[in-house]
C-alpha cells in the first residue's frame, strides 16, 4: 500500500488550522490501518474470550491520544509515534482489565504443580502431552494456557514507571500511564522476575530464542517467522509451543530453589 503523502500534508494542515471533531476524525480515518495492523498482531497472544473489538477501541484511544500531542518539528514521522502510542494503550487496557480469566490461572496453577510433580518423577524434559496425560487435559489446552500465561507475565514486567523524556528509544514503557507509584519493594520484584525470565530465555536452544524474540518483541507472525528461518509455519508454531514449557519449567524450578537453577 503506498500512502498519499499529499493527502496527508493536507489532513495535517487543516487540522492545525482547526482542530475540529471533523478534522479530527478524518485524521483518525486515515491512520486507522494503524490501529488495525496491531490489533491483529495483539490478539494473536490473547485468549478467544477477549474480543477484537475492545482491543480496537484500546488502539483509537491511543490513535487520537497520539493525533493530540504530535509534535512535527520533531524529527519523527507520526507513524512511528502513533504505533507506540497505540500499542501502548492496548497494553496499559489490557493491564488494568486483568484479560486473564480466574478459571486460566487456576489451570496455570494445576499445570505448574503438574510440571513439578512431572519433574521429579520423570526425571526429564517435559512435554504438553506429558501434562495433559496428568491433568486429563488436551496438548492444546495445556499449550493455550501456558502461552496466555506466558504473555500476562510479559504484560506485568515491561510495565515501568513514569519518564519526563519522550524519547522513543527508550521503549514503548514510557508511553503507558503509571496510575500508581510501585513500591520499593514491589519494583525489586518485579525486576528480579524480568532478570529469571531473561535467564531462562537464555537457557533455550537458538531457533527458540529467536521464535520467542521475533514473535512476542518483534511482533512477527509465525509465517513470517518461517521464511526468516526457512521453516514451515506448523513448526514455527511447535518450537514456539515447546520453548514456552520449557521456559515455564525452568522458571519453576528457579523459584522453587530459591535462584539457584
Amino acid at each position: 500500500m503506498v500512502k498519499d503523502t499529499t493527502l496527508e500534508d493536507y489532513l495535517w494542515k487543516n487540522w492545525f488550522s482547526n482542530k475540529s471533531e471533523d478534522n479530527t476524525n478524518a485524521l483518525i480515518e486515515n491512520y486507522m490501518y494503524l490501529v488495525q495492523y496491531h490489533v491483529q498482531r495483539i490478539t494473536i497472544n490473547l485468549p478467544k474470550s477477549v474480543h477484537k473489538d475492545d482491543i480496537r477501541s484500546l488502539g483509537l484511544i491511543g490513535l487520537y491520544d497520539a493525533i493530540l500531542k504530535f509534535d512535527p518539528s520533531r524529527d519523527l514521522k507520526f507513524d512511528t509515534y502513533a504505533s507506540f502510542r497505540i500499542k501502548g494503550a492496548i497494553i496499559d487496557g489490557l493491564r488494568k482489565e486483568d484479560w486473564l480469566p480466574r478459571t486460566t490461572r487456576d489451570k496455570v496453577k494445576r499445570i505448574d504443580h503438574a510440571i513439578e510433580e512431572l519433574q521429579q518423577s520423570m526425571q526429564r524434559e517435559i512435554l504438553s502431552e506429558d501434562i495433559a496425560t496428568h491433568l486429563g487435559l488436551t496438548a492444546q489446552e495445556v499449550e493455550e494456557t501456558l502461552k496466555d500465561s506466558f504473555f500476562a507475565n510479559l504484560l506485568s514486567m515491561e510495565e515501568k514507571n513514569k519518564s519526563s523524556s519522550e524519547d522513543v528509544k527508550e521503549g514503548i514503557g514510557q508511553f503507558i500511564p503509571d496510575d500508581r507509584e510501585p513500591l520499593p519493594e514491589e519494583n525489586v520484584v518485579q525486576k528480579e522476575s524480568y532478570q529469571v525470565l531473561a535467564k531462562c530465555i537464555k537457557k533455550l536452544n537458538e531457533n527458540e530464542q529467536l521464535v520467542v524474540s521475533l514473535f512476542y518483541e518483534k511482533d512477527l507472525t509465525f509465517t513470517e517467522i518461517g521464511k526468516i528461518l526457512s521453516l514451515t509455519t506448523s513448526r514455527i508454531s511447535q518450537i514456539h509451543k515447546q520453548a514456552i514449557i520449557k521456559v515455564r519449567q525452568s522458571y519453576q524450578k528457579y523459584n522453587s530453589i530459591g535462584g539457584g537453577a
